[in-house]
């Protein structure tokens, strides 16, 4: 009952110190347009990214893509620009075609040992504003608009926790005969020092979507 107790009280002190630091990164704007009680379809505007490659399995891809990536827009760039850190931190397999479509409830990627990941820019850039990176790795390309399904869920940041999620949501998707056509996306939304169980992490899926 005490450990409880202070579990309780750390969650609490945690909201009023550091909530607003938590939730005050920029997003890509999106609507929800429909929601269950496991996940919701999202319609997301367009919004710009720098992405990189790289390979490695789910582990040491992540470590290096965000090394990489964070010496981007904290000043490794032509303008030796500082950028603002944003969310979600994006990654997702190597997928051996460009669009999939499901029909199982279980979803096979080939290269899985290449990964992308990305970091959303902030809005006030375009494609010709953004600082060139010095990093011939890097990638600033535009996300087109897109109606994804979403997972949301908590905990740490393991191959394991992701995949479990991933696939509930592929099972729900499959089940509500929703068309996937991209590559699950595991988006994680908060800073490292942030305590697991109040980490905000999403499974995200491009579907084919009618209202």
């Amino acid at each position: 009952m005490g450990v409880l107790l202070n579990i309780k009280k750390l969650v609490l002190l945690f909201a009023i110190f550091f909530g607003d630091i938590v939730s005050a990164l920029e997003e890509p704007e999106f609507k929800v347009v429909d929601k269950n009680l496991n996940f919701e379809i999202r319609y997301y505007n367009e919004y710009l990214v720098a992405e990189v490659t790289l390979d490695g399995d789910f582990s040491s891809s992540g470590n290096q893509a965000f090394r990489v990536l964070a010496g981007y827009i904290f000043g490794a760039n032509q303008a030796a620009e500082k950028m603002a850190m944003t969310a979600p931190v994006e990654s997702q397999l190597v997928a051996n075609s460009e669009k999939m479509a499901m029909t199982a409830p279980v979803l096979s990627l080939k290269n899985e040992d290449k990964h992308i990941y990305r970091f959303v820019m902030e809005k006030k850039y375009t494609l010709d504003s953004l600082p060139i990176p010095d990093d011939k790795r890097i990638r600033l390309l535009k996300i087109e608009p897109r109606y994804m399904a979403v997972k949301l869920f908590s905990g740490r940041w393991s191959e394991k926790n992701y995949k479990k999620e991933e696939q509930q949501l592929l099972n729900d998707l499959y089940k509500n005969n929703i068309k996937i056509i991209g590559a699950p996306i595991f988006a994680r939304y908060n800073a490292p020092f942030v305590p697991w169980f109040l980490r905000r992490n999403e499974v995200m899926i491009e579907i084919n979507w009618r209202n």
